[in-house]
């Protein structure tokens, strides 16, 4: 029968791999959530449709692999924003802006749910403010 111990030492590599993927999500987390966390425009949550700036009126081909591309994104980042919540980084606004990225049903309930949580709504608007931008403005509930 095998220890712990004894399967810790002879997978030490998986535990190297496992730190340095910790490492880097936390670094791309401190980096990436607050940058895009500013560049949000006030009123995301305010909005029915998409951005003006879409890809909807672009070539079939593009505007599919555009939406491949961002939900692929956005999965990444809400399994890494999983990740995070027991390991080092900024898991729920990981997945927040992961969410944002996935195109699925009841999306913006989700949203609204996840950055109506004080603490996180808190954490947003702080950083906005430290870059000049205005506070994320929310629907009436």
């Amino acid at each position: 029968m095998m220890f712990i111990p004894d399967w810790l030492r002879e997978n030490a590599a998986l535990w190297w791999w496992l730190g340095a993927v910790s490492l880097a999500m936390f670094v791309a987390g401190v980096l990436l959530v607050p940058l895009v966390v500013v560049r949000l425009p006030e009123d995301y949550f305010l909005r029915d449709g998409p951005p003006p700036a879409s890809w909807r009126g672009r070539h079939p081909f593009l505007h599919l692999a555009a939406r491949a591309g961002q939900n692929l994104l956005g999965a990444l980042l809400v399994v890494a924003g999983l990740v995070m919540l027991a390991l080092p980084g900024q898991g729920v606004l990981t997945i927040l802006l992961g969410v944002s990225l996935l195109e699925f049903p009841g999306k913006r309930r989700l949203e609204l749910r996840l950055v109506s949580r004080p603490a996180v709504l808190g954490a947003i608007n702080w950083m906005r403010a430290r870059m000049g931008r205005r506070p994320l403005r929310l629907p009436p509930e």
